[in-house]
């Protein structure tokens, strides 16, 4: 069933049904303010962090899914009856209420009809600012004039500390008290000490303000729900304030609206003392001001999308890739994965291999803050090489304590380091280095977490000698604590084929850039020690026609075609391919196998079959069910690679298949089997041996889109940064036969057109820029470009 639809050309996505089959979601603000909102209005808002700057209470898991959250109830004072400005939290009857759902880049737009009263939220964060604005608009569509009560609902946190708030009662209860001044309700939480911390929820707009509570237990009362609390079934506030009770802040507006007339009123919520509070609701009765705000808030996101832009003739491909897809990569390099419906904000930080992902993702679109993040992870790397697993949000470089010790683990949860996190860098530092011309970033100085600084070469060789110096009896990589797949235990002596896979491309990318260094010496060792990495992953990892996927310390085989259980895994496979160890036929073969074996009608499995007899201590996954997240589902960061390893031997078709069984715009129409929205992409998708096989959990915060995105732009799109030029070389379905791209490349604007007129996957016959004319290659040198191109691509 679908619920809603694309509306490209305002770059939203238009909720039609409010009774979606789960919270559908939007994220608003920056790294410095932070909110979700779901299409009924739920959420949470946060400052800085979602764990350790939480504003407003959400409830995880609860029975209904999405409360409370940024709630405006409307009364009929006449009549008695009252619903809200969003479907929920009142539910009314959806055969008289109508209510659609605009969420768009940075705002959401909620509006309802019932009862011949319409109206209209705009939610959002201003640029560069520390508070939200709801902007609620409302009006009589009667003949009739109409006593309306207006009723808005935030509930405050009793402690910044989300968890604190919501586990730690017999404390964070006593913390907090609010106070009335005038428009707005003040709460304070720990108001005598110095970590004293003051939120607002203001009313402006010219409107006055005739009643309010403070009180969550007085607003809605002991017995009372969001769907009826007392102050909307008595029909007024109750002036009460909170005094070490739950705090929020509701206030009363009274309208009396003519027929045909309309009222607006701006609520603000955010953090700040009774002087922030008062500038604002000051700032906010201009003429204008919403509307400005709104427009400079379009105006920088759109900017920002509009540096990467296609037109294919697939139009589920078109509305991913130039809105959603890519402000999804955004949101996951803000907040990386602490701040959810899903991830209630356990880890406040930046978890190291996720990040890195995210930094490629948005590489394309904002080289200069994805150079910036790159900067902090680095800086997360350890001075013996290997790299923090979470980089806190409040790391401190050079004073961070390391894993294995006692005060890491308490800091962050994490034990031990992971043998992959570091070896992330050698796909993520080339790429930086190629988007941005930035040749001697190589030679910048950025500090270890612990102790010491180096260049990023240094950071770059530490990384290798960490992994070199932690090599198996097979002189595979050790997996220490894990690799990629958190749920695989290899443990101290057992090697990781997936690692090694990439230490082996760290080896030949770390070459590369010793030789363009002139360091002769560091690229002999590099390539002495990949030839020697190379022999082993040939010796011990290819059997007859795929590669395996460890060796456990007691040297038993993980991923043997021999096995009745985790037979064939995807990583060893595709990673075999875009590290470059498998020859051409291996890959082929390997590839096959995976479509033959893995590839279901929603995208490739983990692996295949489900484990159910093997557990701990090495096979967590087992844990799960079979077929969910990493016990044989499709698991969607794994999916990049797949698709990545396909576009690079030249299959089109099969890497489109694989894209578009997981493309979540081409499931819109499949809503009530996917759950999860249609315009982001999930975490997992339920596998084979599920029986809600395609159904798909985990949104937003994901690697799965960010890695997808890799491995589109430059897989099937072609399109990727070089050293000396931007290299252009499709791999696309056979039955296009043209599409066009927008890129901007250091500072040069390309619109190019590519046709396809022989309907082939691969291959590029020439290149026409700016009437020159580029044979035998798919690289446009950037003395080629001018500030603007028209470049024609020719495949064949």
């Amino acid at each position: 069933m679908r619920y809603g639809y694309f509306d490209d050309c305002n770059k939203e996505y238009v909720i039609t049904r409010p009774d979606t089959p789960t919270p559908w979601s939007n994220y608003l603000g920056s790294m410095e303010y932070g909110a979700l909102i779901t299409n009924n209005a739920a959420g949470y808002s946060f400052v800085k962090s979602g764990s350790d700057g939480r504003i407003l209470r959400f409830r995880f898991n609860a029975v209904t899914q999405d409360m409370p959250g940024r709630f405006i109830y409307i009364k009929d004072q006449n009549s008695g009856d009252y619903w809200s400005a969003s479907w929920q939290p009142t539910g009314k009857d959806l055969s008289d209420y109508k209510s659609v759902c605009r969420h768009g880049t940075a705002y959401t737009v909620i509006s309802s009809d019932y009862d011949k009263i319409s109206s209209e939220t705009l939610y959002y964060v201003p640029l560069n600012q520390n508070h939200e604005v709801w902007h609620f608009k409302i009006r009589n569509n009667d003949t009739k004039r109409r006593k309306i009560s207006v009723f808005s609902y935030a509930e405050f946190t009793s402690d910044n500390n989300s968890i604190l708030d919501m586990e730690n009662i017999q404390y964070t209860r006593y913390l907090s008290r609010t106070y009335f001044k005038d428009n707005y309700i003040l709460q304070s939480l720990k108001e005598l000490t110095e970590e004293r911390v003051f939120r607002f929820f203001a009313a402006s707009g010219g409107v006055k303000v005739s009643g309010y509570d403070g009180s969550r237990e007085k607003f809605v009362g002991s017995y009372g729900s969001y769907s009826n609390p007392l102050a909307l079934t008595n029909g007024y506030c109750s002036n009460s304030l909170n005094y070490t009770g739950n705090s929020c802040g509701s206030l009363q507006i009274d309208l009396d609206l003519l027929p045909g007339s309309e009222q607006e009123i701006v609520f603000i919520l955010g953090e700040g003392n009774e002087e922030t509070a008062e500038m604002k609701v000051k700032h906010y009765k201009g003429v204008g001001v919403v509307e400005e705000e709104l427009s400079q808030l379009k105006a920088y996101w759109h900017g920002k999308l509009e540096v990467f832009q296609v037109k294919t003739p697939d139009s589920a491909f078109n509305s991913m890739m130039n809105v959603w897809h890519s402000y999804e990569c955004f949101v996951n390099t803000f907040w990386s994965r602490t701040a959810s419906l899903i991830y209630s904000s356990l880890r406040n930080g930046f978890g190291y291999r996720d990040t890195m992902a995210d930094i490629q993702s948005i590489m394309h679109l904002d080289s200069k803050l994805a150079g910036e993040r790159l900067v902090t992870m680095l800086s997360g790397q350890v001075s013996n090489g290997g790299a923090l697993p979470l980089v806190r949000f409040d790391h401190k470089p050079g004073m961070e304590p390391v894993p294995g010790s006692s005060q890491y683990q308490e800091k962050t949860g994490y034990k031990e380091y992971r043998c992959d996190d570091a070896l992330w860098l050698f796909q993520a530092v080339p790429q930086y280095i190629k988007e941005s011309g930035e040749l001697d970033f190589v030679d910048k100085i950025i500090p270890y977490s612990d102790k010491g600084e180096d260049t990023v070469y240094g950071h770059l060789k530490k990384a290798l000698e960490f992994s070199l110096e932690r090599l198996g009896r097979h002189n595979l990589v050790l997996g220490i604590d894990t690799d990629w797949n958190d749920c695989l235990k290899l443990g101290e002596k057992g090697e990781s084929v997936f690692a090694s896979f990439q230490l082996y491309l760290g080896l030949c990318e770390f070459k590369k850039i010793a030789l363009g260094k002139g360091n002769r010496e560091d690229a002999d060792w590099a390539e002495k020690n990949r030839e020697k990495l190379y022999d082993s992953l040939q010796k011990y990892c290819w059997a007859d026609d795929q590669f395996i996927r460890a060796f456990t310390g007691d040297n038993q085989v993980i991923g043997s075609s021999k096995s009745k259980e985790a037979a064939l895994w995807l990583n060893p496979q595709t990673w075999s391919v875009i590290s470059g160890v498998a020859t051409h036929d291996q890959a082929q073969k390997a590839l096959d196998k995976v479509h033959d074996t893995l590839k279901t009608e929603y995208g490739a499995m983990l692996f295949y079959p489900a484990t159910k007899t093997i557990g701990p201590p090495i096979f967590l996954m087992s844990l799960y069910p079979p077929g969910i997240k990493e016990n044989a589902s499709i698991f969607l960061m794994a999916e990049a690679w797949i698709i990545q390893a396909e576009a690079m031997m030249g299959n089109g078709n099969r890497a489109w298949d694989y894209y578009n069984s997981t493309n979540p715009a081409a499931q819109n129409d499949s809503a009530d089997l996917r759950h999860t929205e249609p315009y982001v992409y999930s975490q997992f998708i339920d596998g084979l041996e599920s029986p809600n096989h395609g159904r798909s959990h985990g949104h937003w915060l994901t690697g799965s889109a960010s890695s997808i995105m890799t491995a589109v732009v430059e897989g099937i799109l072609g399109v990727r940064a070089d050293y000396n030029g931007l290299i252009i070389d499709p791999c696309i379905p056979s039955e296009w036969k043209e599409f066009s791209m927008v890129r901007h490349f250091r500072g040069k604007k390309l619109n190019i057109i590519v046709q396809n007129p022989g309907g082939v996957e691969k291959g590029v016959k020439k290149i026409i820029i700016n009437s020159n004319t580029i044979l035998n290659s798919c690289l446009i040198p950037l003395d080629y470009m001018e500030d603007i191109n028209a470049v024609q691509v020719i495949m064949g």
